[in-house]
């Protein structure tokens, strides 16, 4: 790799490691060192996470080839309906994804054609075929570190109801991102718990 997509790659990773170290020293100012973290890196992002419903199951029904036929086969009916929406996929994790937007009705309107896209892919295909997913999405203030990860408790949020709370065909919002939305996705069923990082959670009924 050239030195400077190194340097590129690299740079925000050292830099927050070096802070968190100087944050751990005895005597640090951790107040103004965590306000230099946010300058740093504090951005508001709308967060989403992906997760293919049943994918345990069936690695053990079909085994690891097919698992990674079936992520192969998501991704390439997936990541164009994110690029249509202006996503970032930042990273993925088995048959999870990682996906920034600037706006949440952004995210919102890639979930929702996302789950119209596997619902035509799913038509004609029977139950062991079929690509079955779950989305969860944030909003608020992350820590953007380059193009490598975000934290924060929206973050922590959307993966929980992505990756925990959602069923199949499901698109489960936080507060937050179901305040930004407006009249456009006002059929929201607000969930009766909502996982830590939000104050509640929603799912939106989507034609």
């Amino acid at each position: 790799m050239p030195l400077f997509n190194r340097i590129d790659a690299r740079a925000s990773q050292d830099r927050l490691e070096r802070l968190i170290e100087d944050r751990l020293a005895p005597g640090a100012d951790r107040a103004a060192i965590d306000a230099l973290i946010w300058t740093l890196f504090g951005e508001r992002w709308a967060v989403m996470f992906t997760d293919l419903i049943g994918f345990s199951r069936r690695v053990v029904d079909f085994g690891i080839i097919d698992f990674l036929e079936t992520i192969h086969i998501s991704h390439r009916l997936l990541v164009p309906c994110l690029e249509r929406r202006g996503g970032i996929l930042l990273k993925t994790e088995g048959d999870s994804m990682l996906v920034i937007f600037r706006q949440p009705r952004d995210a919102v309107q890639a979930a929702v054609e996302m789950q119209r896209c596997l619902s035509a892919h799913n038509a004609d295909r029977g139950p062991a075929e079929q690509v079955l997913l779950g989305v969860g999405v944030g909003y608020g203030e992350v820590l953007r570190i380059g193009d490598a990860d975000v934290f924060g408790a929206e973050v922590n949020a959307a993966a929980k109801l992505g990756e925990d709370t959602a069923k199949a065909g499901e698109i489960l919002v936080t507060a937050a991102v179901h305040a930004a939305l407006g009249d456009e996705f006002a059929a929201c069923e607000r969930l009766a718990h909502a996982p830590a990082g939000t104050t509640a959670a929603y799912r939106v009924h989507y034609p």
